[in-house]
């Protein structure tokens, strides 16, 4: 039994074409919609220690924290300071709104496009920034909260779709996690802001909250002039636009190759009526399995709970709100400048080995933590906060954030859009997703109760988990580095483990006529061309219309003479869609 494929095993598939500037700058706008997500990571923490807001919605919680309320008694549990449910509400409620917008967002993705989704997801954070700015009740956070929710969940879906099918296979991981890039410099402008406006006494938390909107007016406007991705287009019926885009993208003509491929997929997800009961099948339990997977553990890890009350772990480990807040900058520059590592080394090393040392590296780091923590007393009765305690715990945070930022980080969200189908493309993003905002809003309500009780117990909780989560990664994740997207999922069939859900679907079908078994014996190798319907009826067909000079190359390989086509080419009687690069297929229905 091994534990999954280092590298893709078998032939790998190269088109043509080259990565250009157009594709470059499409995905870098379209990953604003990273920022969307980040910016508020980073500034919820700093706004929920902010004494002006905490003052207006939540003052029972400036009565228990001396470094808000400007108290010198502290509380006898530093762990329990912020354990306040409303400010947990205000938090998770952005996450419960996106879990539930998922699947709805999943079905808008497929049906009106990754640009349109895009396009919605900036309108509606726009929104909620202009709510939330003005807010002058606890309701009208709710309100603007859980109208980010929905922006936040339509992004996540519609930009690592978007990203993976506009980059070229050899770049994939870069180009798409550009989107965790964006939204790690979203972490560290929005912790950097939060610095400023904590100054600007009672207001300043509006002013964090109302620059939110910057991100998301780049994403309105990249939903209006980008151009859709060519797989979506075609799945969409819109194939002669899709190809004109996979020519502008690719930088030459001669993509009739992918072109093909990716018209095959679309006649292929196009039978699929209902993409939620199709990824329910045995076939797809891996794609299922591992976009649930990916995204879960991504939250088990912990890290939102480091950056949402990083401010509120410091200040309760004896440091300054100024002191704190400074500190949380130096985990945002860390977490930003760690993500390039994965960056540039996902593509060259694969994705599994960042998944393994990444989850090694963060259970150190959090084993550590407690260690410290519990040795210093911290949480007991009677103890007295020592500062050095708290710069000790930010080193190995961290570490912590680092060793995240290059592995859970970028490929939680890389890995699941890339291995699925693209008849359940959409659908496997929504549910990594739905899963990735449900346990964010489950952590993000029950972590401040759970750091009270279990106090520094609760690094150990999460260090657990990143054990989980790397065992699964070695024995269940195979390689997809420099594997055209279209591929991908026949990965599965090469997978130690997941090999019976796809192979054994074979099974199921229905037994073949002996027409169909005559056509499955043939020689596919040299297939022959026809005029009839009828005789074309009993394979496979679709429409040829080649260069002029493969024609005759395909004659002579074959020892026939040239044939002469019309301009609508002719119908080809057989299995194999492909003898050349340079064949363009058009998918017909002859009944």
């Amino acid at each position: 039994m091994g534990g999954g494929a280092m590298a893709p095993i078998g032939p790998v598939k190269v088109y043509n074409g080259v990565v250009t500037t157009y594709v470059i700058v499409a995905c870098i706008v379209a990953a604003s919609g990273g920022a969307l997500f980040g910016y508020d990571n980073g500034i919820t923490g700093g706004v929920v220690s902010m004494p002006g807001f905490l003052e207006r919605f939540f003052p029972s919680v400036t009565t228990s924290t001396s470094p808000v309320a400007g108290n010198e008694t502290k509380p006898t549990n530093p762990f329990c300071q912020y354990n306040n449910q409303g400010l947990a509400w205000f938090t998770s409620s952005l996450f419960i709104a996106g879990a539930v917008a998922a699947l709805p967002g999943a079905w808008i993705t497929r049906h009106r496009g990754r640009k349109f989704t895009m396009l919605v997801a900036g309108l509606l954070f726009d929104l909620g920034v202009i709510i939330l700015a003005a807010a002058y009740h606890i309701s009208m956070l709710i309100i603007g909260r859980v109208l980010l929710g929905i922006a936040v969940a339509f992004a996540s879906v519609a930009v690592t779709l978007y990203n993976s099918e506009m980059a070229p296979a050899q770049i994939r991981g870069r180009l798409n996690q550009i989107f965790q890039i964006v939204l790690t410099l979203g972490v560290f402008v929005a912790q950097a802001i939060n610095i400023g406006t904590a100054h600007i006494y009672p207001w300043g938390w509006r002013v964090s909250l109302a620059l939110a909107g910057m991100p998301a007016i780049v994403l309105t406007f990249g939903g209006i002039f980008l151009p859709d991705t060519p797989n979506s287009l075609i799945e969409r019926g819109h194939k002669e636009q899709g190809r004109r885009v996979l020519q502008k993208i690719r930088g030459t003509m001669e993509v009739e190759e992918e072109f093909s491929d990716i018209c095959d997929a679309c006649v292929e997800a196009n039978k699929v009526q209902n993409p939620w009961k199709t990824i329910m099948s045995r076939k797809y339990r891996p794609q299922l399995v591992l976009a649930a997977a990916s995204t879960f553990f991504q939250q088990w890890t912990g890290i939102n709970t480091i950056i949402f009350y990083a401010p509120q772990l410091f200040v309760s480990l004896g440091v300054g709100e100024g002191a704190a807040l400074g500190a949380t900058i130096v985990t945002g520059i860390v977490n930003h400048l760690a993500t390039y590592v994965s960056f540039h080394v996902a593509d060259k090393y694969g994705r599994r080995i960042l998944f393994i040392e990444g989850g090694i590296q963060m259970t150190v780091c959090l084993v550590i933590i407690a260690i410290v923590l519990a040795q210093a007393g911290v949480g007991q009765e009677g103890h007295v906060s020592e500062p050095w305690v708290a710069w000790f715990v930010l080193v190995f945070v961290c570490i912590y954030i680092a060793a995240y930022a290059w592995s859970w980080g970028p490929l939680g969200w890389l890995y699941p859009s890339e291995i699925q189908p693209l008849e359940t493309r959409s659908a496997g993003q929504g549910i990594a997703t739905l899963v990735n905002l449900l346990f964010s809003f489950i952590i993000g309500q029950t972590y401040l109760s759970m750091l009270c009780a279990m106090k520094w117990g609760i690094f150990l909780f999460f260090g657990l988990f990143c054990v989980a989560g790397t065992l699964f990664v070695y024995f269940l994740f195979p390689e997809t580095k420099g594997i055209p997207i279209e591929d991908v999922p026949n990965i599965f069939k090469r997978h130690w483990y997941w090999k019976r859900f796809v192979i054994d679907e074979s099974s199921d079908a229905k037994p073949r006529t002996e027409t169909e078994l005559a056509v499955s014996s043939r020689n596919l190798e040299t297939p022959r061309w026809v005029d009839d319907k009828e005789t074309a009826n009993q394979g496979l067909v679709s429409m040829w219309e080649p260069k002029s000079d493969d024609l005759a190359v395909h004659g002579q390989a074959n020892g026939q003479e040239s044939e002469q086509v019309n301009g609508n080419g002719r119908l080809m009687n057989g299995l194999d869609h492909s003898t050349s690069r340079s064949h363009l297929y058009h998918d017909v229905d002859l009944d």
